[in-house]
């Protein structure tokens, strides 16, 4: 489908793009890489009557290491996560979920603050940041806000954003010695969202005991769902067989899906345990190394 008109107006700033929305009020939409806002235009289940584009407002795309955080930019692109070296070398769960992303065209303009900031719980970067445990960091017209992930997302599409505010940058904990994390999900087809998609990420001590330990899942709910039983069997023990298999099963259970075209809620249950066991043997090997 074709979307419904709309007028469309550039930021070149920040504070270019406050003032648009502060004049245009809640009939304007931000718009960065255009790849989650744009197909629900297309399928009328959004219909903003202006677009403000972000998307060149400068020093806004970056990733580095800075203090104890790992600190990313949100107008970062996709394929900037991908080529990264910091992030091959020490943080490859972005590598796994990136290579799981649509396809290259998307990638190439597809930002990381818009795939978090659209609430979306089918996106896959979601779930990173919740099995990261990372802080959202935003600006709008009154000033600069830090919201810890676990307060970001509030429902279906809503997040903790107020009218106006823009996602500026990402900040992750510094990866530490014997850490790991893994990323997967099912689709139907290359490029799909997931029918269903867990990222772990998990902080061992030096005798193996879990220290840490985060597990997001995607789109298993109406919004990005932690697993925060299946943490609670992990956190503070050595991570056992036994356990990885008492967590896969919490995953089923707990998680909170919907038949649709992409599977049974049986089927998804099912996937989810496999995926939740796999993923957290694939981030204990990472730790390990």
């Amino acid at each position: 489908m074709i979307p419904a008109n709309f007028n469309y107006h550039k930021a070149s700033s920040l504070q270019e793009a406050f003032a648009l929305s502060a004049e245009l009020g809640e009939e304007a939409k931000y718009m960065s890489g255009g790849h989650s806002l744009l197909p629900m235009m297309k399928l009328r289940f959004a219909t903003p009557e202006h677009i403000i584009d972000i998307s060149k407002i400068e020093g806004l795309s970056y990733i580095k290491e800075d203090g104890d955080f790992l600190k990313i930019g949100a107008l970062t692109t996709q394929t900037e996560l991908e080529h990264n070296a910091i992030l091959k070398s020490k943080y490859p769960i972005f590598g796994d979920a990136v290579w799981l992303t649509a396809d290259p065209s998307v990638r190439n303009f597809g930002t990381i603050g818009g795939n978090i900031a659209h609430g979306d719980a089918a996106n896959d970067q979601p779930a990173l940041m919740l099995a990261l445990r990372a802080t959202i960091i935003a600006e709008g017209a009154d000033g600069k806000k830090t919201i810890p992930i676990d307060e970001f997302f509030h429902g279906f599409y809503m997040t903790a954003l107020e009218p106006g505010d823009i996602l500026t940058e990402i900040q992750i904990p510094k990866s530490k010695k014997n850490s790991g994390g893994a990323y997967h999900k099912v689709e139907r087809k290359v490029g799909d969202y997931a029918t269903a998609g867990v990222a772990v990420h998990i902080e061992l001590d030096d005798d193996g005991v879990c220290q840490e330990i985060g597990i997001g899942l995607t789109n298993v709910s109406a919004v990005p769902m932690r697993l925060e039983r299946g943490e609670e069997v992990l956190r503070g023990k050595k991570v056992t067989d036994e356990l990885i298999e008492q967590v896969g099963v919490i995953a089923g259970e707990d998680a909170e899906p919907e038949s649709d075209l992409r599977g049974s809620e049986a089927y998804k249950r099912s996937i989810l345990n496999t995926i939740t066991k796999r993923m957290l043997n694939k981030a204990l090997e990472r730790a390990r190394q």
